[in-house]
């Protein structure tokens, strides 16, 4: 019982946050509220008894990451410059590409078929978990880690274009 408390709570607080740094105008705001998931994740993953996996949720991403993007606004930007509006054009292809995005994770969570492991996993060592990253297999994660390196180089590319001064013409 009250782990299902502590789930809605950190799931809540996800769902409220996430939905607080794409709608703020303001970076900095953008940049402390995304911290703000990635450490309610990182609670999932303690409840999980996931403990290498939230460790290095709170290290790598919430402690490394967003204090990378905070130090970048911080150094190419005002702190108090807030984001310009979208168009109208753009809202609506910003809504379709989140609707397809939803849609085709819609349809691959439904076709996957889940099977419940032989065994439940007894504790899983950093050996392990490493050799599940390197693995090529049926549970390997080579693939989605190479996706996710792939999706972090096209997030430092819009950071570099977002962050980019525009020449002043005189």
């Amino acid at each position: 019982m009250n782990s299902d408390v502590m789930f809605f709570i950190l799931a809540a607080m996800i769902l409220v946050f996430s939905i607080m740094t794409v709608a703020t105008r303001r970076i900095l705001r953008a940049a402390v509220y995304l911290l703000f998931v990635l450490i309610s994740t990182a609670g999932l993953y303690f409840m999980l008894n996931y403990n290498f996996l939230a460790a290095v949720q709170l290290t790598v991403y919430a402690g490394g990451i967003v204090v990378l993007i905070i130090f970048s606004i911080l150094l190419t930007s005002h702190i108090s410059e807030r984001a310009v509006t979208a168009g109208i054009i753009q809202n609506i292809l910003s809504a379709l590409a989140a609707g397809a995005g939803a849609l085709l994770t819609l349809l691959t969570v439904f076709r996957f078929s889940f099977k419940p492991s032989p065994s439940p996993p007894t504790g899983s060592t950093v050996k392990d978990v490493g050799t599940a990253l390197i693995s090529y297999g049926e549970d390997g994660y080579a693939l989605p880690f190479e996706v996710i390196s792939v999706l972090l180089l096209a997030a430092m590319v819009g950071a570099i274009i977002v962050a980019r001064k525009e020449k002043v013409k005189g």
